[in-house]
């Protein structure tokens, strides 16, 4: 069974008296541990299907589930408890608070589990160390690079060990130097970690890091590939 299961959905929404359909029926499958790279044109529906696994966002009808979850069926309540476990989700914007220090920001998503303070300082470490700013925990925002904001955002996603890692845009706001290392570490994660990675991508050279890169054009999913051996470095 895959890990991420899309299942005959379907997404529209309405703008004033249009309807606009976004999937017409769209089924994938992504399995544990994969690294899935999301591309097509604006509009294709990437972020609406990253928005879609989370359990951000609904179907208007089919099914999402995640490792046998049936996200699409949860109420607010229930998903909120859910995403907190399961989901690590990285923003373009990197959605960091600039009134705390990367420590702060990192250690954001524990304070909603019944973790003590010990074990959320170990996590909280050991998520910066994995990233490479296990001495920038003190730093606020505005005191780091646009690659270390990135990267300090990665180990938000990752300090409460979720089941799958979504990314919209990555690389979107960095240069080329920062993009190589954030994608780098991605790859780490997805290696090491067996990480289960899925980003949306305008970047050919950032698909070219993941395992399988799906096109999406209109709402279809009209290609698949896998990475060539070797591409993905």
């Amino acid at each position: 069974m895959a890990l991420v299961e899309i299942r005959d959905v379907y997404k529209s929404f309405q703008r004033d008296t249009q309807r606009i359909d976004v999937f017409t029926g769209l089924t994938i499958d992504m399995e544990a541990g994969s690294f899935t790279a999301l591309m097509g044109p604006s509009g294709s529906g990437k972020s609406t299907l990253l928005n879609l696994i989370a359990g951000l966002d609904k179907p208007t009808s089919g099914v999402v589930r995640v490792a046998g979850a049936e996200v699409s069926a949860m109420s607010p309540g229930e998903l909120a408890a859910w995403r907190a476990r399961n989901i690590g989700f990285v923003f373009q914007s990197f959605n960091l608070l600039p009134v705390l220090t990367a420590y702060q920001n990192v250690e954001l998503p524990l304070l909603l589990t019944h973790l003590s303070g010990k074990e959320r300082v170990e996590r909280v470490r050991i998520a910066l160390d994995v990233v490479g700013l296990g001495d920038r925990g003190d730093h606020y925002p505005r005191q780091l690079s646009g690659g270390q904001e990135q990267r300090t955002a990665i180990a938000r996603a990752i300090v409460a060990d979720p089941t799958v890692i979504l990314l919209d845009e990555p690389t979107g706001q960095l240069d080329a130097k920062s993009s190589q290392e954030v994608l780098t570490l991605l790859q780490r994660l997805n290696k090491e970690f067996n990480k289960t990675i899925v980003i949306v991508t305008h970047d050919a050279h950032a698909a070219e890091r993941a395992k399988m890169t799906l096109h999406l054009e209109k709402g279809d999913l009209v290609e698949k590939r896998a990475a060539v051996s070797g591409a993905a470095r």
